[in-house]
């Protein structure tokens, strides 16, 4: 009789953590997946991209950071099939 209520409370310890684990740390788990894997999207969005601006003399300025306080224009390092690039453009 006492093996079968060690075991009873046994299997109720068990359900209340599979309860838990299912309830509160998967969701949290899944969500710093998802934050991360953002971050990290981020991160290489901003490691493929340029900046472009001009400065006060009105040249034009390619940078890897974005300049602060100025209008700028993100181009990306990697020109998509079939673009053609001209020095030209304002």
């Amino acid at each position: 009789m006492m093996k079968q209520v060690g075991m009873l409370l046994f299997a109720i310890a068990a359900a209340v953590a599979a309860w838990w684990w299912f309830t509160e740390e998967m969701p949290r788990r899944q969500h710093a997946r998802q934050v991360a894997a953002e971050m990290a999207a981020v991160q290489a969005q901003r490691a493929n991209a340029l900046y472009r601006w001009r400065d006060d003399a009105g040249t034009l300025q390619v940078t890897q950071d974005p300049p602060k306080g100025r209008k700028f224009e993100r181009i990306s390092r990697t020109p998509k099939e079939g673009m053609q690039v001209h020095g030209d453009r304002p």
